[in-house]
């Protein structure tokens, strides 16, 4: 199954959130409960709208499906879609700070077959290009084990709590040289 990546643009938006709900339901349930899982696609989950603006949003497809999606980010948001963002995302220093990964989600169908993989190398590569030689993420826990095989450490545990009381455990990751 070939696999292509491209920019995302505004009018993949509803696709990608149909994308990051099936995603979010159909590989966090051994992680979190149902209720945890329904109160972060509302509160956490979906597209960030600066990432499409600033180019560094990808799509990855097969044979015009949409599979997979993540970026990489210039700005200090560590994780979150538009509806979790509630101050200016400011730019980030790539001699001194880590370029955020973030936003990777893939179709459950099409899981553990190299997309998220394929994705990180496609955001590192451009996250270098751009001066930055170190990255960032906060990964659910359905992702550790994959950004743990591409060379991320943990660093620390963020419970983030959500308006409606429940808590998404997350996990701060860094890969490179700071």
């Amino acid at each position: 199954m070939p696999v292509t990546t491209r920019l995302a643009t505004f009018e993949d938006i509803p696709q990608l959130n149909e994308l990051i709900a099936l995603s979010v339901r159909g590989l966090s349930t051994e992680y979190y409960t149902p209720n945890q899982i329904e109160s972060a696609i509302k509160y956490i989950f979906g597209v960030d709208t600066q990432l499409i603006i600033d180019g560094t949003y990808y799509i990855a497809e097969t044979d015009s499906i949409i599979v997979g999606c993540g970026g990489w980010s210039k700005r200090n948001t560590l994780y979150g879609g538009d509806q979790h963002k509630e101050i200016e995302d400011p730019l980030l220093d790539p001699g001194h700070d880590a370029a955020r990964i973030r936003a990777f989600f893939v179709h459950p169908d099409y899981a553990r077959q190299g997309i998220g993989k394929q994705i990180i190398n496609v955001c590192e590569s451009a996250a270098v290009s751009a001066g930055f030689s170190s990255f960032e993420l906060g990964a659910t826990l359905p992702g550790v084990p994959l950004y743990t095989i591409m060379g991320y450490t943990a660093i620390e545990r963020i419970d983030a709590p959500l308006p409606d009381g429940e808590v998404l455990g997350i996990v701060k990751m860094r890969k490179g040289s700071f």
